[in-house]
């Protein structure tokens, strides 16, 4: 008789739409979710998607089994990249970087929903997303230097603008792991829920961000990313020159004819 099929390999990272929110999902909770070429490649692609795609407003990364991401799998990486993956890095050497969110960052705003470990290249990728809650019992750290190694996912860069230098160095330097609750503390997360809730409070607030107009919303996280590497004067110049162009938008006419209507107002993107 012949052997029965074996079942294909459940694939490195999922996504899924629904409305106008697309859910990335790391999904090798056997590895804690570890990145390997296969996922890198195949977030990338739901970063262009989430970038290009108008009905797409707002994104959500998790991972998948009550784990959000322990870094990079040195293992598989040492045992040589998957063949689809070998191909695509081949193709654009700068890939990886673009998957880990150093190299490329979708104009939507993206949140995170960290259950479990979030370590190294976790907490790297968690910096590229804007809003970030996490179960309670979640643990966070950049952990590179305890093993010999640097963080070259951009987190001596981005970490001292978005907590203070002093716990930046703390965590970059120590290579300590910390809790949900000193991460809310110091402003690395956002929101502290129940274990298992993560996902749930992500997506209340993906919908809070889709309701609302598009290109306005793109415009202010676009300022905002700006303004973290320019002088006040700079920032609020480059403000005007994205915030003005919004309110000759239909979305601008819209939102407030929806608030003397008292309805909810339905945003095109236009």
């Amino acid at each position: 008789m012949p052997e029965p099929a074996q079942p294909a390999p459940a694939p490195h990272l999922l996504t899924e739409r629904d409305g106008h929110v697309l859910t990335v999902t790391l999904n090798r909770p056997e590895a804690k979710n570890a990145f390997s070429g296969e996922m890198l490649v195949a977030a990338y692609d739901a970063w262009k998607e989430l970038d290009e795609d108008p009905e797409l407003r707002a994104g959500i990364l998790t991972g998948a089994g009550g784990t959000f991401c322990s870094g990079m799998d040195l293992k598989a990486l040492a045992g040589g990249m998957e063949a689809m993956a070998q191909e695509r890095f081949s193709q654009d050497p700068d890939l990886h970087w673009k998957g880990l969110l150093r190299h490329f960052r979708p104009r939507k705003p993206l949140i995170a929903a960290v259950e479990g470990y979030c370590v190294a290249g976790g907490t790297e990728i968690l910096q590229a997303t804007e809003i970030r809650v996490a179960g309670e019992s979640a643990e966070f750290g950049v952990a590179e230097v305890r093993r010999g190694l640097f963080p070259l996912g951009g987190s001596t860069v981005r970490l001292p603008r978005q907590i203070s230098y002093t716990d930046a160095a703390d965590l970059l330097l120590t290579g300590r792991l910390i809790t949900a609750e000193e991460a809310r503390r110091i402003g690395l997360i956002g929101h502290v829920v129940p274990d298992g809730r993560a996902l749930e409070r992500a997506r209340e607030l993906a919908d809070l961000v889709a309701a609302n107009g598009p290109l306005a919303v793109q415009a202010v996280l676009a300022s905002m990313r700006a303004a973290q590497n320019l002088t006040e004067e700079a920032g609020l110049a480059r403000e005007l020159e994205l915030g003005w162009p919004v309110f000759a938008t239909e979305d601008a006419k819209e939102g407030p004819r929806a608030f003397a209507d008292k309805r909810v107002a339905h945003f095109t993107g236009r």
